[in-house]
Protein backbone atom coordinates (compact mmCIF):
# COMPACT_ATOMS: atom_id res chain seq x y z
CA UNK A 1 0.00 0.00 0.00
CA UNK A 2 2.34 2.48 0.86
CA UNK A 3 4.72 1.68 -2.51
CA UNK A 4 1.39 2.48 -4.17
CA UNK A 5 1.44 5.27 -2.60
CA UNK A 6 4.88 6.38 -3.27
CA UNK A 7 4.43 5.48 -6.86
CA UNK A 8 1.28 7.44 -7.12
CA UNK A 9 3.15 10.50 -5.47
CA UNK A 10 6.12 10.30 -7.60
CA UNK A 11 3.75 10.00 -10.71
CA UNK A 12 1.89 13.32 -9.69
CA UNK A 13 5.36 15.06 -8.99
CA UNK A 14 6.42 14.01 -12.03
CA UNK A 15 3.61 15.11 -13.78
CA UNK A 16 3.78 18.52 -12.20
CA UNK A 17 7.03 18.91 -13.15
CA UNK A 18 6.46 18.14 -16.75
CA UNK A 19 3.44 20.73 -16.94
CA UNK A 20 6.00 23.20 -15.12
CA UNK A 21 8.61 22.73 -18.07
CA UNK A 22 6.22 22.88 -20.96
CA UNK A 23 4.45 26.14 -19.61
CA UNK A 24 7.83 27.63 -19.60
CA UNK A 25 8.87 26.28 -23.01
CA UNK A 26 5.16 28.03 -24.10
CA UNK A 27 5.77 31.52 -22.33
CA UNK A 28 9.28 31.86 -23.33
CA UNK A 29 8.33 30.79 -27.04
CA UNK A 30 6.05 33.23 -27.20
CA UNK A 31 8.61 36.14 -25.38
CA UNK A 32 11.05 35.02 -28.30
CA UNK A 33 8.49 35.42 -30.98
CA UNK A 34 8.23 38.97 -30.01
CA UNK A 35 11.99 39.19 -29.88
CA UNK A 36 12.07 38.10 -33.68
CA UNK A 37 9.59 40.17 -34.58
CA UNK A 38 11.43 43.28 -33.03
CA UNK A 39 14.55 42.69 -34.40
CA UNK A 40 13.13 41.65 -38.02
CA UNK A 41 10.80 44.86 -37.88
CA UNK A 42 14.61 46.98 -36.98
CA UNK A 43 16.00 44.45 -40.34
CA UNK A 44 12.96 45.36 -42.68
CA UNK A 45 13.29 49.09 -41.06
CA UNK A 46 17.17 49.58 -42.10
CA UNK A 47 16.63 47.80 -45.44
CA UNK A 48 13.99 50.48 -46.30
CA UNK A 49 16.58 53.44 -45.41
CA UNK A 50 19.56 51.97 -47.16
CA UNK A 51 17.27 51.36 -50.42
CA UNK A 52 16.24 55.39 -51.02
CA UNK A 53 18.09 56.43 -53.28
CA UNK A 54 19.74 59.98 -53.90
CA UNK A 55 20.25 60.61 -57.31
CA UNK A 56 23.68 62.41 -58.59
CA UNK A 57 23.13 63.92 -61.83
CA UNK A 58 26.27 65.57 -63.25
CA UNK A 59 27.38 67.89 -66.19
CA UNK A 60 26.83 66.32 -69.51
CA UNK A 61 30.22 67.81 -70.34
CA UNK A 62 32.32 65.57 -67.64
CA UNK A 63 34.21 62.74 -68.98
CA UNK A 64 33.28 59.06 -67.59
CA UNK A 65 36.41 59.04 -66.06
CA UNK A 66 35.78 62.36 -63.91
CA UNK A 67 32.62 60.77 -63.16
CA UNK A 68 34.16 57.61 -62.08
CA UNK A 69 36.89 59.40 -60.07
CA UNK A 70 33.31 61.21 -58.60
CA UNK A 71 32.00 58.19 -57.86
CA UNK A 72 35.10 56.48 -55.68
CA UNK A 73 35.50 59.71 -53.92
CA UNK A 74 31.52 59.63 -52.72
CA UNK A 75 32.22 55.95 -51.86
CA UNK A 76 34.81 57.13 -49.54
CA UNK A 77 31.99 58.90 -47.56
CA UNK A 78 31.33 57.43 -43.91
CA UNK A 79 27.26 58.32 -44.43
CA UNK A 80 27.48 56.16 -47.83
CA UNK A 81 27.01 52.60 -48.34
CA UNK A 82 27.45 52.20 -51.82
CA UNK A 83 27.55 54.50 -54.72
CA UNK A 84 26.37 53.38 -58.44
CA UNK A 85 27.32 55.22 -61.71
CA UNK A 86 24.23 55.32 -64.12
CA UNK A 87 25.51 55.97 -67.82
CA UNK A 88 23.32 57.75 -70.13
CA UNK A 89 22.73 54.66 -72.34
CA UNK A 90 21.84 52.67 -68.82
CA UNK A 91 19.71 55.65 -67.94
CA UNK A 92 17.52 55.36 -71.75
CA UNK A 93 17.49 51.33 -71.05
CA UNK A 94 16.07 51.77 -67.59
CA UNK A 95 13.61 54.33 -68.79
CA UNK A 96 12.63 52.54 -71.81
CA UNK A 97 11.72 48.98 -69.71
CA UNK A 98 9.46 51.40 -67.28
CA UNK A 99 7.52 53.05 -70.39
CA UNK A 100 7.51 50.29 -72.41
CA UNK A 101 8.81 52.31 -75.49
CA UNK A 102 12.28 53.47 -77.61
CA UNK A 103 11.77 57.01 -76.81
CA UNK A 104 14.80 57.77 -77.56
CA UNK A 105 14.08 56.63 -81.41
CA UNK A 106 11.10 58.94 -81.15
CA UNK A 107 12.84 62.00 -80.08
CA UNK A 108 16.28 61.10 -82.04
CA UNK A 109 18.57 61.81 -79.19
CA UNK A 110 19.06 60.50 -75.60
CA UNK A 111 17.88 63.50 -73.34
CA UNK A 112 19.13 61.91 -69.85
CA UNK A 113 22.04 62.77 -68.11
CA UNK A 114 24.97 60.31 -66.54
CA UNK A 115 24.30 59.93 -62.77
CA UNK A 116 25.05 58.01 -59.71
CA UNK A 117 22.82 56.89 -57.55
CA UNK A 118 23.45 57.18 -53.74
CA UNK A 119 22.96 54.46 -50.98
CA UNK A 120 23.00 56.04 -47.62
CA UNK A 121 23.44 53.68 -44.27
CA UNK A 122 20.35 53.58 -42.34
CA UNK A 123 21.39 55.83 -39.23
CA UNK A 124 21.41 58.45 -42.01
CA UNK A 125 18.98 58.03 -43.91
CA UNK A 126 16.97 61.30 -42.79
CA UNK A 127 16.48 64.50 -44.14
CA UNK A 128 18.60 66.65 -41.80
CA UNK A 129 21.89 63.99 -42.42
CA UNK A 130 20.41 64.39 -46.05
CA UNK A 131 20.48 67.83 -46.40
CA UNK A 132 24.13 68.46 -45.31
CA UNK A 133 25.11 65.18 -47.47
CA UNK A 134 22.92 67.24 -50.60
CA UNK A 135 24.97 70.73 -49.95
CA UNK A 136 27.97 69.41 -49.60
CA UNK A 137 28.16 67.33 -52.94
CA UNK A 138 26.70 70.54 -54.19
CA UNK A 139 29.96 72.30 -53.79
CA UNK A 140 31.60 70.10 -56.71
CA UNK A 141 31.61 72.11 -59.48
CA UNK A 142 31.00 68.47 -61.57
CA UNK A 143 27.23 67.90 -59.64
CA UNK A 144 24.67 69.72 -61.45
CA UNK A 145 21.82 68.50 -59.49
CA UNK A 146 20.73 65.50 -56.88
CA UNK A 147 17.97 64.90 -56.04
CA UNK A 148 15.95 62.43 -53.76
CA UNK A 149 12.06 61.60 -52.25
CA UNK A 150 11.94 64.17 -49.11
CA UNK A 151 8.32 63.82 -47.77
CA UNK A 152 8.88 59.63 -48.53
CA UNK A 153 11.87 60.21 -46.30
CA UNK A 154 9.94 62.17 -43.53
CA UNK A 155 7.10 59.76 -43.68
CA UNK A 156 9.02 56.06 -43.52
CA UNK A 157 10.79 57.89 -40.54
CA UNK A 158 8.04 59.09 -38.72
CA UNK A 159 6.14 55.55 -39.74
CA UNK A 160 9.19 53.92 -38.49
CA UNK A 161 9.48 55.45 -34.55
CA UNK A 162 5.59 54.85 -34.78
CA UNK A 163 5.57 51.21 -35.02
CA UNK A 164 9.19 50.89 -33.43
CA UNK A 165 7.28 52.18 -30.11
CA UNK A 166 3.89 50.70 -30.52
CA UNK A 167 5.99 47.15 -30.61
CA UNK A 168 8.35 48.12 -27.57
CA UNK A 169 5.66 48.90 -25.39
CA UNK A 170 3.85 45.41 -26.46
CA UNK A 171 7.43 43.69 -25.49
CA UNK A 172 7.28 45.35 -21.95
CA UNK A 173 4.21 44.19 -21.37
CA UNK A 174 4.18 40.89 -22.55
CA UNK A 175 7.89 40.50 -20.45
CA UNK A 176 6.12 41.57 -17.59
CA UNK A 177 3.16 39.15 -18.06
CA UNK A 178 5.81 36.60 -18.64
CA UNK A 179 7.53 36.57 -15.64
CA UNK A 180 4.25 36.62 -13.44
CA UNK A 181 3.20 33.26 -15.49
CA UNK A 182 6.17 31.69 -14.81
CA UNK A 183 6.50 32.42 -11.11
CA UNK A 184 2.81 31.47 -10.68
CA UNK A 185 4.04 27.97 -12.40
CA UNK A 186 6.44 27.29 -10.49
CA UNK A 187 4.59 28.21 -7.44
CA UNK A 188 2.15 25.62 -7.91
CA UNK A 189 4.82 23.37 -8.74
CA UNK A 190 6.23 24.21 -4.93
CA UNK A 191 3.19 23.73 -4.03
CA UNK A 192 2.77 20.24 -4.26
CA UNK A 193 6.40 19.88 -2.42
CA UNK A 194 4.88 21.90 0.45
CA UNK A 195 4.73 18.71 2.90
CA UNK A 196 8.22 17.32 2.35
CA UNK A 197 9.67 21.15 2.88
CA UNK A 198 8.53 21.66 6.06
CA UNK A 199 9.41 17.75 6.92
CA UNK A 200 12.59 18.46 6.12
CA UNK A 201 13.06 21.26 7.87
CA UNK A 202 11.36 19.56 11.11
CA UNK A 203 13.66 17.08 11.18
CA UNK A 204 16.25 19.38 11.01
CA UNK A 205 17.76 20.20 7.95
CA UNK A 206 18.81 23.63 6.98
CA UNK A 207 17.48 26.37 4.60
CA UNK A 208 20.34 25.81 2.20
CA UNK A 209 19.94 22.34 2.36
CA UNK A 210 16.56 22.30 1.70
CA UNK A 211 16.43 24.72 -1.17
CA UNK A 212 19.09 23.85 -3.14
CA UNK A 213 17.60 20.43 -4.47
CA UNK A 214 14.34 22.95 -5.45
CA UNK A 215 17.24 25.51 -6.93
CA UNK A 216 18.73 23.02 -9.21
CA UNK A 217 15.61 21.34 -10.39
CA UNK A 218 14.57 25.24 -11.51
CA UNK A 219 16.88 25.95 -13.32
CA UNK A 220 17.17 22.41 -15.19
CA UNK A 221 13.52 23.00 -15.71
CA UNK A 222 14.25 26.80 -17.20
CA UNK A 223 16.80 25.44 -19.27
CA UNK A 224 14.71 22.78 -20.61
CA UNK A 225 11.62 25.14 -21.30
CA UNK A 226 14.31 27.65 -23.30
CA UNK A 227 15.44 24.91 -25.11
CA UNK A 228 12.03 23.29 -26.19
CA UNK A 229 11.08 27.03 -26.64
CA UNK A 230 13.83 27.73 -28.90
CA UNK A 231 13.39 24.97 -30.85
CA UNK A 232 9.41 26.45 -31.20
CA UNK A 233 10.97 29.20 -32.53
CA UNK A 234 12.78 27.53 -35.12
CA UNK A 235 10.68 25.72 -36.56
CA UNK A 236 8.10 29.01 -36.68
CA UNK A 237 11.30 30.38 -38.46
CA UNK A 238 11.89 28.03 -40.80
CA UNK A 239 8.14 28.23 -41.84
CA UNK A 240 8.11 31.95 -42.26
CA UNK A 241 10.93 31.53 -44.58
CA UNK A 242 9.62 29.02 -46.32
CA UNK A 243 5.65 30.53 -46.54
CA UNK A 244 7.90 34.35 -47.80
CA UNK A 245 10.61 33.26 -49.39
CA UNK A 246 11.48 37.21 -49.70
CA UNK A 247 12.07 37.42 -45.85
CA UNK A 248 15.67 35.83 -45.96
CA UNK A 249 17.12 39.15 -47.01
CA UNK A 250 16.55 40.26 -43.68
CA UNK A 251 17.86 36.89 -41.92
CA UNK A 252 20.50 37.69 -39.29
CA UNK A 253 22.08 34.50 -37.40
CA UNK A 254 24.08 36.65 -35.20
CA UNK A 255 20.94 38.44 -34.47
CA UNK A 256 19.38 35.01 -33.75
CA UNK A 257 21.79 33.36 -31.79
CA UNK A 258 21.69 36.09 -29.09
CA UNK A 259 17.73 36.11 -28.83
CA UNK A 260 18.16 32.22 -28.44
CA UNK A 261 21.29 32.77 -25.81
CA UNK A 262 18.25 35.98 -24.18
CA UNK A 263 16.11 33.33 -23.57
CA UNK A 264 18.08 30.85 -22.20
CA UNK A 265 19.19 33.72 -19.86
CA UNK A 266 15.70 34.17 -19.09
CA UNK A 267 14.68 30.86 -18.85
CA UNK A 268 17.08 29.85 -16.19
CA UNK A 269 16.68 33.42 -14.22
CA UNK A 270 13.37 33.74 -14.10
CA UNK A 271 12.63 29.99 -13.02
CA UNK A 272 15.31 30.06 -10.62
CA UNK A 273 14.29 33.25 -8.72
CA UNK A 274 10.72 32.30 -8.30
CA UNK A 275 11.83 28.17 -7.42
CA UNK A 276 14.03 30.50 -4.70
CA UNK A 277 11.15 32.72 -3.63
CA UNK A 278 8.51 29.61 -3.70
CA UNK A 279 10.84 27.20 -1.12
CA UNK A 280 11.80 30.27 0.78
CA UNK A 281 7.85 31.33 1.33
CA UNK A 282 7.18 27.78 2.50
CA UNK A 283 10.25 27.72 4.65
CA UNK A 284 8.67 30.31 6.61
CA UNK A 285 4.92 28.93 6.71
CA UNK A 286 3.92 27.52 10.01
CA UNK A 287 2.71 24.30 9.55
CA UNK A 288 -0.80 24.49 10.85
CA UNK A 289 -1.36 26.79 7.30
CA UNK A 290 0.00 24.22 5.15
CA UNK A 291 -3.36 22.57 4.63
CA UNK A 292 -4.21 26.09 3.48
Amino acid sequence: MEEFEESASAKKTKTIYISTVFGIAMVLSMVGLLGLILVEANNLSNYVKENIVLNVYVDDAAHESDVMQLQKQIETNPMVKQAQYVSKELAARNLQKDLGEDFVKFLGYNPLSQSIDVYLKAEYANNTDIGKFKTELLKNPVIKEVKYQKSLVDQMNENITTISLVILVFAGIFVVLSVALINNTIRLAIYSQRFLIKSMQLVGATKGFIRKPFLLYGIWHGILGALIAILILVGTLSLAYKEIPDLVILRNYTEFGLIFFVIIGLGIFISGFSTFLAVNKFLRLKIYNLYR
